[in-house]
Order: structure tokens, then C-alpha cells, then sequence
């Protein structure tokens, strides 16, 4: 996978299998149901979106983000990325709060340092990039992590 060296806005979307209760930092247990999870963010330091996602992507690591406790039980599966200099996230995540079937199982998750609800969305089927793409009135890359069969 050769993602770019740029800054960038991306969404990782994780499959949890079975429901589970994680401890998440000042958030505490939180309780989340299985199903798929779009977590939004953005990469604006040395090494852009390539060294973020890596990040994400490796284990073990020490949590410093909410993601790091949740990705700790959960498979990575699909990115969605945009290049650009200004972080995205906010309008990101509200675009796909909003989408069909999406709720916000853990208020302030990935969200601390803005006044959004959360920047992890929860799903019961994958959304579609491209619904997603013409919402956020951009160009939206869709990058697959893993192609196996989901359980």
C-alpha cells in the first residue's frame, strides 16, 4: 500500500466481531456493539497520510489517540482518504453521522480537541464511498486494507 506523504483528511474504517467494553482513556468503559466503525481524522505532520494511517495500522503501540483502544480489538478494512492542507475532519464526520444507518456509540470519541459529537461513527453495513464523496464535494479515494471475506 503506498499512500501519499501529503496532508490529508482520512476516514479508517474497523470491523469489531464481537461487542465489546473498552477502556478509552478520560472516556472511560465504553461499551461498543459489533459492527463497522469510521473513524475520521486528519494528517497534517511529517510524513502525511502514509505515517498516520502506518501508525494506526501497527501493533502493538502505546495509546495516545481514542483509536489506539479500539484498535486494539478491531480489524482495519478500508481508508478513504483526501489530500489537501486543511483538516476536514469536522465536516467528515458530520457527513457521516448523518448517512444512513449511522449512530455515535461513544460521545467525544476522537473528538476532544473540537466541539464535534464524535469522529467515530458506527455502522451496521459499510456506507459507499461515493455517496460519501458527492455529500463532502470531493475527491475521495477509496483504499482497501483487507480483502478477506468479512465474518
Amino acid at each position: 500500500m503506498d499512500l501519499p506523504r501529503k496532508p490529508g483528511t482520512y476516514v479508517l474504517f474497523l470491523h469489531l466481531r464481537e461487542s465489546r467494553t473498552v477502556t478509552v482513556g478520560r472516556l472511560g468503559a465504553v461499551a461498543f456493539p459489533a459492527g463497522f466503525y469510521a473513524y475520521v481524522g486528519s494528517a497534517r505532520g511529517s510524513g502525511g497520510l502514509a505515517a498516520r494511517v502506518a501508525r494506526h495500522l501497527r501493533d502493538p503501540k502505546p495509546h495516545h489517540w481514542h483509536i489506539d483502544a479500539l484498535r486494539e480489538h478491531a480489524r482495519p478494512l478500508r481508508l478513504w482518504l483526501s489530500e489537501g492542507p486543511q483538516g476536514r475532519e469536522c465536516v467528515w464526520a458530520g457527513v457521516l453521522s448523518r448517512l444512513p444507518g449511522a449512530s455515535l456509540p461513544a460521545p467525544r470519541f476522537g473528538a476532544s480537541d473540537c466541539r464535534c459529537p464524535a469522529h467515530l461513527i458506527r455502522f451496521a453495513a459499510l456506507p459507499d464511498c461515493a455517496r460519501f464523496a458527492r455529500a463532502v464535494g470531493e475527491v475521495v479515494e477509496e483504499v482497501v486494507l483487507d480483502g478477506s471475506r468479512l465474518e
